[in-house]
């Protein structure tokens, strides 16, 4: 079988960059049973790489993901209740295999991104996306519903607007997506992988730990009630930081008006 996935890596600041491409652009890069084998796979290998300072989500060919292969559909439309449950729960776990990647993750989304391709954008820290791309919570339009991807939908765009776009199923374009928050920054086709390597530069510029930290830190704190045993928390995650390695040596660099380690040639 050939692989659905194309996965190059590249240096960074003393580390390496991976980016995982969709590579079934005949099929629109719809997703599949054996494209979600692969894509979680890859990202648990990738999770416990060492030196991993971010991953790039981003596809070949004109879409970005067009949602649920036709061939898979139909193969389900004859499922059993027991086998459809089987099959979302494939689907949840590559959905939180993402979301749970613990170096950022940027979305590169250069044409269509529809159904299931929504729900993968939005388990990505940062998306850019092209102004050809089109976005489309389609699945009301077949008699289903956006069950598996509505944690990460819901989280990246409100409850508000996942009242009205769940339901029309309407098409947006890449600026709308930016503006109900699935959507980070908004560019030409072109100027796309320059956008993406201008976050990773970003990236490489912190302190490694430091922003694996501050991922677990989000996951952990967004949606936590504010009260005294949250600040007692936090207290003591600083000092854990503060107390580090990577932290005393980024203080000592700001003091010494010296580039910190991370970023020094090794």
């Amino acid at each position: 079988m050939n692989s659905t996935l194309d996965i190059q890596r590249h240096d960074l600041a003393g580390g390496h960059v991976a980016t995982v491409r969709l590579n079934r652009p005949e099929r629109r890069n719809a997703f599949d049973a054996d494209v979600i084998t692969e894509l979680t796979a890859a990202f648990q290998a990738l999770a416990a790489e060492d030196g991993l300072r971010a991953v790039v989500l981003g596809a070949h060919g004109k879409a970005f993901c067009a949602g649920a292969d036709l061939n898979w559909m139909r193969a389900m439309a004859d499922y059993s209740w027991d086998e459809n449950r089987a099959d979302g729960a494939r689907l949840a776990d590559l959905l939180w295999t993402l979301a749970a990647c613990p170096v950022p993750l940027i979305g590169q989304v250069q044409g269509d991104c529809y159904g299931g391709g929504v729900g993968l954008a939005a388990t990505c820290d940062i998306v850019v996306a092209a102004h050809e791309a089109v976005f489309s919570l389609s699945e009301v339009k077949l008699g289903l519903i956006p069950a598996t991807i509505s944690p990460y939908v819901i989280r990246a765009i409100g409850e508000r607007n996942a009242r009205r776009y769940f339901t029309t199923a309407e098409r947006f374009d890449a600026v709308t997506a930016q503006r109900l928050g699935l959507v980070h920054e908004v560019c030409t086709a072109e100027e796309l992988p320059g956008k993406v390597e201008a976050l990773l530069q970003a990236i490489a510029a912190n302190g490694p730990q430091a922003v694996r930290a501050s991922k677990r830190l989000i996951h952990d704190i967004a949606g936590a009630v504010i009260e005294p045993a949250l600040s007692e928390r936090t207290a003591k995650i600083i000092a854990d930081v503060r107390a580090s390695d990577e932290g005393r040596e980024g203080m000592r660099a700001f003091l010494d008006k010296r580039a910190p380690a991370w970023q020094t040639p090794q």
